[in-house]
């Protein structure tokens, strides 16, 4: 059965060209075109699409809006999120609103397609150019955190992500157990980790092993 979709952008030359593209593919019928964030939310109610490609910058009532509309309505919609923009807070808008995916409109056919045919499977999807940007934007976020810590705090994270135990970090830096123990504590809290495993991720991430090797 062919995947039905709502394909919802305010630039007709845009959607038409979109619409040419799908219309190549077996299995793609666009059943309906939405020019505006109401038109698109009226049309998936009236339609029922398997999946909406939604352009989260329309005038008027936003895309992003139509998505949060659209997945209160119906919570098992399936939307695809599609926009000029690449930096990651439009994508991390576009899944807090419901979309299931984001492409950029400087992706190819093949992505967009692909990120159709995984989003009506109810898989995750972005474009290899957003997924890099989320990926750099939080490695940015990381570095931050990391320089949140003191000296001491450092010192005792070389320590910890070298497998010495509480008591033995105390003795080599001459200090308490319990500095140390709290110390262990505000450490993953300013790093946004929650457990050991992922302090030792953290430290992987950044390429902290070879830095944080003790003699």
């Amino acid at each position: 059965m062919s995947i039905r979709i709502l394909l919802a952008d305010d630039h007709p030359i845009v959607r038409e060209g979109y619409r040419t593209l799908l219309d190549q593919h077996q299995g793609m019928q666009i059943v309906a075109q939405a020019g505006d964030g109401d038109s698109a939310y009226l049309l998936y109610r009236q339609h029922s699409p398997d999946v909406a490609v939604i352009d989260v910058a329309m005038p008027g009532v936003s895309g992003l809006t139509a998505i949060s509309r659209i997945k209160q309505a119906e919570p098992a919609a399936r939307i695809l999120a599609f926009s000029m923009h690449v930096k990651p807070a439009f994508a991390l808008q576009a899944t807090r609103a419901g979309a299931l995916g984001y492409v950029s409109k400087s992706s190819s056919p093949e992505i967009l397609v692909n990120a159709i045919l995984d989003v009506n499977r109810g898989k995750p999807a972005l474009s290899p150019d957003v997924a890099q940007a989320l990926a750099m934007e939080k490695i940015g976020h990381d570095k931050l955190n990391l320089e949140r810590l003191s000296v001491r705090e450092f010192e005792i994270l070389r320590l910890l992500i070298a497998g010495y135990s509480h008591q033995t970090i105390a003795e080599r830096l001459h200090i308490s157990a319990k500095t140390v123990g709290n110390s262990h504590y505000l450490i993953k809290r300013k790093l946004d980790v929650a457990s050991d495993i992922e302090l030792t991720r953290f430290a992987l991430k950044l390429n902290l092993i070879d830095l944080l090797e003790c003699d």
